[in-house]
């Protein structure tokens, strides 16, 4: 089977090995443009780039995938399949129909919850118990089309969106392979995804970050593991936006207002919230790399007793 696989970050890297390792044909792999990463803004190459020419394979970058230039180099191709992994752009319709076996996506959740563009985030910070990786046919949706395979893992409770991500990038490789597999031996069967049941994953911000000390202790913890390592949760401490890397929940010991800093220490800072008392135990403050709240204690103070925004 010829593959033209599409995907940019480090999680299509685990599909784009997989393939390569289990005799797939992958004629040409489509990637973003280069841009400016890092402190430096330094040109640098989409991560599934890197890998693609490590593993000796074509590399394309075009500035839209549906042009007519990117739709011509296709059509020569005429490759049995297209495998997409977050590769950022959408599809138009006369590249999906392009395939013998269609244009089939990799999507980090178990659809149709958590279709768009953070699936991984949203699922840990809306508390959910389980996740997965869903193979699926695409359509002009967005994350609307046929499922073809799916597999669900479990979310642990000290999963972050990287440990989760990492996680789900592995079992995309391994599930891909085996849905072509089928798909060439004429075993998969398509089904439709049910509407009334999605939810939308939309684009991360900075502005989510921020900690509301009037939620629950679990949304708070949700929130901090669901945003590391970006954009991360933070809070606003004497006018400075603080982000939050770590943090655990407590019962309350104080009657103190939600918000209120109730005791400050080398485990870390106490701060009410609904119905519990949330302990920060690492912190990073503006400018400086992130540590424990120990560290930070032995050349800086906390104040105590103070409301954070």
């Amino acid at each position: 089977m010829d593959i033209v696989f599409m995907g940019t970050p480090e999680f299509s890297i685990p599909a784009l090995e997989s393939l390569n390792q289990s005799g797939y044909n992958i004629s040409l792999v489509i990637t973003q443009k280069d841009r400016p990463r890092g402190r430096g803004k330094r040109m640098l190459p989409t991560p599934i780039k890197s890998k693609a020419l490590k593993l000796g394979l074509e590399v394309y970058q075009p500035d839209c995938v549906n042009s007519s230039d990117s739709i011509d180099k296709l059509k020569k191709l005429s490759p049995d399949c297209i495998v997409v992994a977050a590769y950022g752009q959408i599809l138009k319709k006369e590249i999906l129909s392009l395939p013998k076996y269609g244009c089939i996506n990799i999507h980090a959740s178990l659809l149709p919850r958590h279709r768009g563009a953070a699936p991984i985030n949203w699922a840990i910070i809306e508390g959910d118990k389980e996740t997965g990786i869903t193979i699926m046919e695409m359509d002009e949706g967005l994350d609307t089309g046929d499922i073809i395979s799916w597999e669900r893992i479990a979310i642990e409770d000290e999963d972050d969106s990287q440990s989760l991500h990492d996680k789900l990038a592995k079992l995309g490789g391994r599930l891909i392979v085996k849905t072509l597999d089928d798909m060439k031996a004429g075993e998969i069967s398509k089904i439709p995804q049910d509407d009334s049941l999605s939810t939308y994953a939309s684009m991360l911000s900075k502005d989510i970050g921020k900690i509301n000390w009037n939620s629950s202790g679990d949304n708070i913890v949700n929130l901090v593991r669901g945003l590391k390592p970006w954009p991360s949760a933070y809070i606003i401490y004497k006018g400075l936006n603080v982000k939050v890397h770590k943090v655990k929940k407590i019962e309350k010991f104080s009657k103190e207002d939600n918000g209120m800093v109730v005791k400050v220490s080398d485990e870390g800072i106490y701060v009410n919230c609904l119905d519990s008392c949330i302990v920060i135990e690492e912190l990073q403050f503006p400018g400086k790399r992130k540590m424990q709240v120990s560290e930070h204690l032995r050349g800086n103070k906390f104040e105590s007793h103070i409301r954070l925004d």
